[in-house]
């Protein structure tokens, strides 16, 4: 008896392929009206400072769903990545960029502002393009390279990311400047800290670290309770106490590729050297 042929499997519409560019536009839309809102802010108006570290917060959320969503749906494409990348740059580069100079040396007092107020300044502005720079090779790196690993190995593959993301990068300025209500800097030993701090993640961007991708989390486990509960929590969180909780969720994650890094400083210099290699002497 014949059996009946299975059925051809249902092509999806091609209306889902715009699915993942929509949450791309939102990111875009997120880094254009952070960017307004930092152009827009005087030290009457700071909040809006809060406002654009808000944005940036949104647009790492859109950042991680148009992923996740074309890999779930399977309509991922070149157009789409490239589109990913050029508002990565906007969204993830450019505004954070402007944020943390306008937040960290733009608006500090003009009454206070000595020879080295104006030196600090503008390194403060040389930091600034500096992350930015990094953050645009980061992306480059990451588009030219396939199954990239760390230089720190553990398990290869999609569960880490090598270097800090660039999205990761503009969180931690985001929830500096949202933990701080957008209230500018105005004390220059403050300044010289977010100078280093700015100098050291756009570093972490460009490094060969590792740092974890969270890609290997599955939404689609038969017993997503856990899971769920979890992100229950932590939703809840952050919306009853969004300034510290979003600014120990930056640094945990800041200091968990420094430590994963020292960790294995010390794990190789404890591993033994091999022996020398040495030839058997031949016999006549």
């Amino acid at each position: 008896m014949d059996q009946p042929a299975p059925k051809p499997r249902r092509r999806l519409s091609k209306g889902m392929y715009i699915l993942p560019s929509l949450f791309t536009a939102a990111n875009l839309a997120a880094g254009y009206y952070a960017i307004l809102q930092v152009m827009q802010a005087t030290t009457a108006e700071y909040w809006r400072l809060d406002f654009a570290a808000r944005a940036i917060g949104f647009a790492v959320l859109f950042d991680g769903l148009d992923g996740r969503i074309a890999r779930m749906t399977g309509t991922s494409s070149d157009f789409g990545k490239e589109l990913d990348s050029l508002a990565d740059v906007i969204t993830f580069g450019v505004a954070p960029a402007m944020l943390a100079w306008t937040w960290g040396f733009r608006m500090m007092t003009p009454v206070s502002l000595t020879e080295w107020h104006l030196k600090l300044a503008q390194m403060g502005e040389i930091a600034c393009f500096l992350f930015l720079m990094a953050g645009a090779s980061r992306l480059a790196r990451f588009n030219i390279t396939h199954n990239p690993e760390p230089s720190n190995p553990g398990r290869p593959g999609k569960k880490y990311f090598v270097g800090m993301p660039i999205p990761a990068g503009a969180g931690v300025i985001a929830a500096v400047v949202h933990f701080e209500g957008g209230d500018p800097i105005i004390a220059w030993y403050m300044a010289l800290t977010w100078l280093a701090m700015v100098a050291v993640v756009g570093y972490l961007m460009v490094s060969t670290w590792r740092f974890y991708s969270f890609k290997d989390i599955d939404f689609r486990s038969s017993h997503p309770s856990r899971l769920i509960l979890f992100l229950a929590l932590l939703i809840a969180a952050i919306w009853k106490f969004s300034g510290p909780v979003l600014f120990a969720i930056a640094l945990i994650y800041t200091f968990s590729g420094v430590v994963w890094r020292l960790q294995w400083i010390v794990r190789r210099r404890n591993v033994p050297p091999s022996p020398p290699y040495k030839e058997a002497s031949q016999t006549s």
